[in-house]
């Protein structure tokens, strides 16, 4: 694949234990929850690329939303691109941990997308 590959996913629900529930009947996905984190974690099968997930419970936005994760290298430079090229910061690039950042970004028409920058990229 060229370019920088969508690496993860995170699903706000109403619900986390149904949806969770739901993506293990359906795809027979392995969603274990995680005490450490207060998320499910989806293991998806198949290819690495996008197949980490979460699910979790919405605490401050209003509706359900999905965000999907692009692997960058760069975080600075990507968060550059995507002002020079009409997009919209909405959270600068922060630091989450072990050497991972990440930037929360609308695309032109106002979709809501982030990067990740992980550790040693």
């Amino acid at each position: 694949m060229k370019g920088d590959p969508i690496v993860c996913w995170e699903l706000a629900s109403h619900d986390e234990a149904k949806s969770a529930e739901f993506f293990r009947k359906v795809f027979d996905w392995e969603v274990p929850f995680d005490e450490k984190l207060g998320f499910y974690r989806v293991k998806s099968p198949g290819t690495p690329t996008c197949a980490r997930g979460l699910i979790f419970t919405l605490r401050q936005a209003k509706l359900p939303f999905l965000t999907l994760y692009i692997g960058v290298k760069d975080i600075e430079a990507k968060r550059r691109l995507v002002v020079e090229n009409g997009g919209f910061i909405v959270i600068e690039p922060f630091d989450i941990g072990d050497g991972e950042r990440i930037c929360l970004f609308n695309e032109p028409s106002g979709v809501t997308f982030a990067m990740i920058q992980e550790r040693g990229a």
